[in-house]
């Protein structure tokens, strides 16, 4: 019963979507190729490390992928920190869900929590400050 009243509450995870903006990350070499590709770009890099069993990283998943599709300026990938646990620990996440951002390579801010107003002026902020240098 209980797994019942908490589905009605937060929603399923989505299953990996082909046009979906977001690029789920599921091996090292999947993270590895997007960090190659990116992290001199110049780019604005939203990492979202979080876990199929966390409630608001399911939750705020939804906001995630339509924020990926909003600001296509940006790169937007996803990382099950229980499939790549290294690579959490590369980045210091210690709670989900965790909203990494970088450019250049080097993390410019960090949201912890299904804060979706944070995140989306967060990502605003940057992306507007690499349109105006």
């Amino acid at each position: 019963m209980g797994n019942f009243i908490s589905s009605l509450v937060t929603p399923p995870p989505a299953a990996d979507d082909p046009n979906c903006a977001v690029v789920a990350a599921h091996s090292k070499t999947t993270y590895d190729e997007q960090w190659a590709a990116h992290k001199n770009g110049g780019k604005l890099m939203v990492i979202d490390f979080s876990a199929s069993w966390c409630g608001p990283c399911r939750f705020i998943e939804p906001a995630f992928k339509e924020l990926a599709s909003r600001f296509t300026d940006a790169i937007f990938v996803k990382i099950d920190v229980d499939e790549l646990a290294e690579v959490a620990r590369t980045w210091k996440v210690e709670a989900m869900p965790t909203f990494v951002l970088v450019k250049d390579g080097k993390e410019v801010s960090r949201v912890i929590g299904a804060k979706k107003d944070e995140l989306e002026r967060k990502i605003q902020m940057f992306i507007m400050s690499s349109s105006s240098s």
